[in-house]
C-alpha cells in the first residue's frame, strides 16, 4: 500500500521526490485480545530526491520523526 501511494503521488504530481510513511495498528489483534494490543507497524517508501539525496532524505525523516 505504501509503495502504491508513493507511486501514484509521483505519477500525478511529477515531483522531484516523494516520501510516504504509514504507521498502522492491526485492530483485529486488539479486538481479539492479543497481548500486544498496542503494537504498530510502520512502512516507508522514498522516491527521487528523498531517496537519492542524503541531506533531503535526512531532513524528511527528521521532520516526520517528530
Amino acid at each position: 500500500l505504501t509503495q502504491q501511494i508513493a507511486n501514484t503521488v509521483n505519477e500525478v504530481t511529477h515531483a522531484s521526490g516523494v516520501g510516504v510513511i504509514i504507521e498502522a495498528q492491526h485492530l483485529c489483534m486488539a479486538m481479539r485480545g492479543v497481548q500486544k494490543q498496542h503494537s504498530t507497524m510502520k512502512t516507508s517508501v522514498l522516491l527521487g530526491s528523498f531517496r537519492d539525496a542524503p541531506d533531503t532524505r535526512s531532513e524528511f525523516l527528521h521532520l516526520v520523526d517528530n
